[in-house]
């Protein structure tokens, strides 16, 4: 595995399912808890037991204390630039698809649903959606100078709360969308937050142009990955972990050429997989479905992109070779210009043929 390894840690890729707010490392957390002193503390070395979890609601409550630290402009363009210097100059990713939830950076009752979740308020109204699309455009366009990185946006429902937040996020992606907006999507907890009550803004930003790219199946049967198919037309899947367990659901996902973004390390560490070892991945590809490798929220989880390719590796019994494949499928499935897949294609087998096993 050590060559594997080393194989892995230079191989170009593209990370099609990591959160942007998750994405910030324990150096980027400290600095905003710095600026923002509260509950989250400072220090690099706290914030590893801080995100330890016990289960999936704990982690959405860890989760929106850090959004919370998230409160200016400035914050999103440190934030968004830190991250693509973290992606592109240690995971070597050249092209990654990152969410965004401006829901909880814009709308001014974000303290209220942070004091519901932690019990204590915060103070913070929120920027407006202008001075956000500019700071996180402003920092895509510097990423992209100095790290080489290319970076698009999916806007996601956080789903915990409810229509006002679609009603919102669906504003923000039609009318304020920003130039390198490409999905629209629905994240958050799914238990207690069916699918089909989001149709009429799923319809909305696919009739703007935006392709349709929710969770589901995470901490929920199969049904709702069924439900982002048919009634959300997703065209891809966020997690999708239950799919495993309906073989008819499997077919269709082959048949249809539907990916899933599979993060083996998230669903461990929120309890949706007991262990990396039961993890479905296998059965995902020994069926047919195509799969994307990625982190999710990384730094969270402590993970990288580079260590959920090894355990897609592992799990896989994959060699060199198929380690490169997994880095075209995602490229594949990208919403990259084509121009930028083929160029990225080539780089990735110019790559494997100068390190081939």
């Amino acid at each position: 595995m050590s060559d594997l390894k080393t194989f892995i840690a230079g191989l170009p890729k593209a990370e099609l399912h990591v959160h942007h707010v998750g994405s910030a490392s324990p150096r980027i957390v400290a600095e905003l808890a710095a600026r923002h002193p509260g509950t989250v503390p400072a220090d690099i070395e706290l914030l590893r037991e801080y995100f330890t979890f016990s289960d999936f609601a704990h982690f959405i409550e860890v989760y929106l204390s850090v959004v919370d630290l998230v409160r200016t402009p400035e914050d999103i363009r440190y934030l968004t630039y830190e991250i693509a210097r973290d992606l592109a100059q240690t995971q070597q990713v050249r092209y990654a698809e990152l969410t965004c939830t401006p829901y909880t950076s814009v709308r001014p009752d974000l303290a209220a649903r942070t004091e519901h979740m932690s019990g204590r308020g915060t103070g913070h109204t929120g920027m407006t959606i202008e001075a956000y699309t500019e700071a996180l455009e402003d920092a895509r366009v510097g990423a992209e100078r100095d790290f080489g990185i290319t970076l698009r946006w999916i806007y996601d429902i956080p789903g915990e709360a409810g229509m006002p937040a679609a009603d919102a996020t669906l504003t923000y992606a039609v009318d304020h969308g920003p130039e390198a907006l490409i999905g629209f999507g629905l994240g958050g907890p799914e238990v207690g937050v069916p699918r089909p009550q989001f149709e009429r803004h799923f319809d909305a930003a696919r009739a703007a142009g935006l392709r349709s790219l929710p969770h589901a199946g995470e901490t929920t049967g199969p049904q709702t990955i069924w439900d982002a198919l048919t009634v959300l037309k997703a065209e891809r899947i966020g997690h999708g972990t239950s799919a495993a367990q309906d073989p008819a659901l499997l077919a269709h996902l082959a048949e249809h050429r539907i990916p899933l973004e599979v993060c083996p390390s998230s669903n461990v560490a929120t309890g949706a997989v007991a262990t990396l070892e039961e993890h479905p991945l296998k059965t995902f590809v020994d069926a047919g479905v195509p799969v994307t490798i990625n982190s999710d929220d990384p730094p969270m989880f402590a993970t990288t992109l580079n260590q959920e390719y090894e355990i897609a590796t592992d799990l896989l019994s994959l060699d060199t070779a198929g380690v490169a494949d997994l880095a075209r499928a995602a490229v594949d499935v990208s919403y990259a210009p084509d121009d930028f897949k083929a160029r990225m294609r080539d780089e990735i087998d110019t790559y494997a043929t100068a390190n081939a096993e």
